[in-house]
């Protein structure tokens, strides 16, 4: 985010009557010059923008079959979607899951609902609607605990990948091609290469396997 900076100028004006000319002590000194005066601090860049990459991110999926309900598509902090979903696009990016708490008593995430994040295995930007471990204590589930565990990362994400309409023995591969230690891009810019298709399975196909190398296209907006 760039932050804007506005200049404010102050000008006073005197309308009274004639009187006598101020002698030169009560005039107002000259303002030093230009060369003197404070610059102003820059205006920071839009490339500035937070974006974080974790090269060593634990990747999990789940799909329409065993999404909780299973059979079902639903989420627990719809975003843009009031169902899992999305075909990977900067402006439809695909539902992901994250881990969360239950420690304070409220639900917490590990990550604020409405982040994006950009997979380049699979070239699709996702969002945070969803939460990965059921049960009265999450925090001691998948996402939120045991990441350490697979390849010593410290992050570990939930993405949706579907699956309606295909068989059951069709999304478990996919899930299984997904799953690893991948690269991620949280809070990415616009202009990361976006793989045709809605969705990682679209059209019979489970549409992964690109690599952790991050190709753009034009320059971020």
């Amino acid at each position: 985010m760039a932050a804007g900076l506005v200049a404010v100028a102050l000008a006073a004006a005197a309308c009274q009557g004639p009187g006598p000319s101020p002698s030169p002590s009560s005039q107002r000194p000259s303002p030093p010059p230009s060369s003197q005066r404070p610059s102003p601090p820059p205006i920071p860049a839009p490339s500035q923008a937070v974006r974080t990459a974790a090269p060593d991110t634990f990747i999990t999926a789940y799909t329409w079959y065993d999404n909780t309900p299973p059979g079902s598509p639903n989420i627990s902090h719809p975003v843009l979607h009031k169902k899992a979903g999305g075909t990977g696009t900067y402006a439809d990016p695909v539902t992901i899951a994250v881990g969360h708490s239950l420690e304070t008593g409220k639900d917490v995430l590990d990550v604020p609902a409405g982040t994006r994040i950009y997979l380049p295995d699979v070239r699709r930007y996702f969002i945070v609607e969803d939460t990965c471990g059921d049960g009265p204590v999450p925090e001691e589930g998948p996402c939120h605990a045991g990441a350490d565990e697979h390849g010593d990362t410290s992050t570990w994400l939930d993405i949706w990948i579907g699956g309606e309409g295909e068989s059951e023995a069709f999304a478990d591969d996919c899930t299984e091609q997904v799953t690893g230690v991948r690269a991620a891009v949280f809070h990415p810019a616009d202009n990361f290469v976006v793989a045709s298709g809605e969705g990682v399975i679209h059209d019979g196909t489970c549409d992964s396997g690109y690599g952790n190398q991050l190709i753009t296209t034009t320059p971020a907006r």
